[in-house]
């Protein structure tokens, strides 16, 4: 348990957050982060439907997932010193009362307009959901536990992302598009209520400069100029943008291109989850034995290699077939599973009493790269695999590249 000095009403004290067993902040941890695969991956297989439903072009369609990655990442430099000032439980509270509405609204929507902006509205309350429980993690634990405590959570968000596409699939195929959508709203009624009845503060002492202009700016020049938190933040967004482009592309590659139905789609995507969910126990283990450096370093060797299947099947078509293309799918959702729980606790590690801002930072970083993603994609997805296995070629060795040099070098993050 992490004792650390802070600013509260009364000046500078020294504080020790609440107590909270692993496995309930892991419990804690899998909903709140579950909900950015539930929000994205539930609806894949309904895109083309969608497409076709509201007449929407290409880049319209693609830019119901890259609006809502922008909202995300931008909302959470709002919502981290927001949830530092006012603690994690009430911003928990407002923002998933949010994102009800705005699913509801999304699953409602008359045409692709209004889609769009409840989309956006969607990516803006899910962003506090994540800010506040990754700055729970260090509320509560040391950067090694936290990673371990992190992926036994990231496991469960796995469950979530597997089933996620699967349910999307059936439901697209059984009752429309906008029953998928419907299902998101349901699965954020769900967890509003368990965080209303289950999850306590684990802020501490509040920050009352935290939305003070100057302690901000400062804040943030102090993270951001941090070499640890440039080396994990970089990875993440990196690991997340070969991510990012599965979510985007591959509904149109697999069903379009490959010529799977919805629910194959949607088991397809659910063995990568599994795939993921697998390197999360993986990491579990290695972190044993090697610490954050060592785990992640093992962990490019996937990425690169499922990187490297995917430029095959770019550069010579007629290996692109349903075996290549999923096992190189697996491959990096494995090396994803190594990275991001490493990434996301390595990023805020250095910053007990400023996690709110470095989560934020790290999750702008990490959306911004997936929006130019999707921008990129809604201009040049063609009816071939190409756009999406490039990207995933590029994003993977990016990756790979960072876990073996940036990492190795800065990734050390000390314990206050």
């Amino acid at each position: 348990m992490t004792e650390f000095t802070a600013r509260g009403e009364g000046g500078t004290v020294v504080a020790r957050p609440p107590v909270l067993a692993p496995t309930m902040a892991a419990i804690a941890l899998a909903l709140l982060l579950g909900l950015q695969p539930v929000v994205t991956d539930l609806y894949l297989p309904a895109l083309p439907l969608l497409a076709r439903d509201l007449a929407a072009p290409m880049s319209a369609t693609q830019l119901t997932m890259s609006a809502l990655i922008l909202a995300f990442g931008l909302s959470q430099l709002v919502w981290g010193p927001i949830a530092d000032r006012f603690g994690r439980r009430p911003v928990l509270l407002t923002s998933l009362s949010l994102l009800v509405l705005a699913s509801a609204g999304a699953a409602l929507a008359p045409h692709i307009g209004w889609l769009i902006a409840w989309r956006v509205a969607q990516g803006a309350a899910m962003a506090a959901a994540v800010v506040c429980a990754r700055a729970m993690v260090r509320d509560l634990y040391e950067p090694h536990q936290g990673a371990r405590v992190m992926s036994l959570g990231l496991s469960g968000l796995g469950v979530l992302a597997i089933a996620a596409p699967l349910l999307g699939g059936v439901l697209a195929m059984v009752l429309g598009w906008r029953s998928a959508l419907a299902a998101v709203a349901i699965f954020a009624m769900v967890v509003l209520i368990y965080t209303w009845l289950e999850v306590p503060e684990t802020l501490a002492v509040r920050d009352v400069r935290a939305l003070h202009g100057p302690t901000l700016a400062g804040n943030a020049r102090t993270v951001l100029a941090h070499p640890t938190f440039q080396a994990w933040s970089l990875l993440v967004a990196a690991t997340y943008g070969g991510l990012f482009t599965l979510l985007a592309a591959s509904s149109f590659a697999y069903i379009e291109v490959l010529g799977l139905s919805p629910a194959q789609y949607g088991i397809a995507m659910a063995s990568g989850s599994l795939a993921y969910m697998i390197g999360t126990f993986f990491c579990r283990r290695w972190l044993l034995h090697w610490g954050l450096h060592g785990t992640v370093r093992r962990g490019g060797l996937f990425t690169l290699a499922g990187a490297t299947g995917m430029a095959l099947c770019a550069l010579a078509p007629s290996w692109a077939t349903v075996p290549l293309v999923l096992g190189s799918h697996w491959l990096y959702l494995f090396g994803h599973g190594i990275h991001q729980p490493c990434g996301q606790t390595g990023a805020v590690g250095p910053f007990p009493q400023m996690a709110g801002v470095a989560s934020a930072l790290a999750g702008c970083l990490l959306a911004l790269t997936a929006f130019a993603v999707g921008l990129w994609l809604g201009q040049a997805i063609d009816g071939t695999l190409r756009p999406m296995a490039l990207s995933v070629a590029f994003w993977g060795s990016i990756t790979a590249v960072v876990a073996w040099t940036l990492v190795q070098r800065h990734g050390v993050a000390p314990s206050r």
